[in-house]
């Protein structure tokens, strides 16, 4: 079977300069390629089925994925996905989100770059840029867009105590599920930081996968507490490329035997 690349995103808007956003335009470019060239993009439980053998993906496939919530997502990302009937999922951080819905005033007029949103959310002002629960539940409703963990407040999981991190991943997941009524058992690691222990309590928690940012392909038997994706670069033509060798399970596997940080 066709190995099947998990795609990160951030941002989808027009600030360019930072390597976590892309352009709509470009964003666009790329889902327009997939549609056209007859990918399949998979929701989470296709892709855990997938790895576990239960599911057979005849045809190329990919999974699209989003960090963090923010409401670029929505104004920007939503509306390409749904020209384009893309399956796609967010990885929630539920303290920002619970924020941005205290304070929602509606649509921002302009979007703030990365490292701007972060400062905005560090200072209290997540309802500037973070996704608030009606429009999480307007994407959510589609049956386009899923939403899981990305922890409860960003922190790092690996410096967290025991009781520290159940408390970062059980509450998010009880936020989760409680807001939207369905079940919540992915988790994306905040910095891509975990260890043995953090995936042990992770499993505790009732989490059965874990996406991390190392670089690769997902394949069949892969372990799922480790879950590679591909940080997507703000190129259509980059894009097309790195699809087309990393679908394939000859050209990956040498590209990936000869490329130590994976399908960059």
């Amino acid at each position: 079977m066709n190995p099947v690349p998990v795609l990160m995103y951030h941002h989808i808007n027009p600030r360019k300069g930072d390597m976590l956003t892309v352009t709509p335009e470009v964003f666009e470019g790329q889902m327009a390629y997939l549609a056209k060239a007859g990918y399949r993009a998979l929701s989470l439980d296709q892709l855990f089925a997938f790895i576990n053998g239960t599911l057979h993906v005849k045809q190329k496939a990919v999974v699209i994925t989003f960090d963090d919530g923010w409401i670029d997502n929505f104004i920007y990302a939503f509306p390409i996905l749904n020209r384009y009937h893309l399956h796609a999922t967010v990885f929630l951080i539920t303290d920002w989100t619970i924020k941005s819905s205290a304070k929602w005033e509606g649509i921002p007029s302009s979007i703030p770059s990365h490292e701007q949103s972060k400062t905005l959310v560090q200072t209290g002002q997540e309802h500037r840029v973070v996704l608030p629960w009606e429009h999480v539940r307007n994407m959510a409703d589609s049956c386009l867009i899923d939403f899981y963990s990305h922890t409860k407040s960003h922190l790092s999981c690996d410096e967290l105590s025991d009781t520290q991190l159940l408390e970062e991943l059980g509450e998010s997941k009880k936020v989760i599920e409680g807001r939207l009524a369905r079940p919540c058992p992915y988790l994306c690691w905040p910095y891509g930081l975990y260890s043995e222990r953090t995936v042990s309590i992770a499993k505790e928690t009732g989490y059965k996968a874990l996406f991390t940012i190392n670089r690769g392909v997902a394949k069949a038997g892969s372990d799922c507490t480790a879950i590679k994706r591909i940080l997507i670069r703000d190129d259509v033509s980059w894009f097309k490329k790195r699809m087309q060798i990393c679908t394939n399970p000859v050209l990956s596997y040498w590209y990936l035997a000869m490329n130590s940080h994976g399908c960059k």
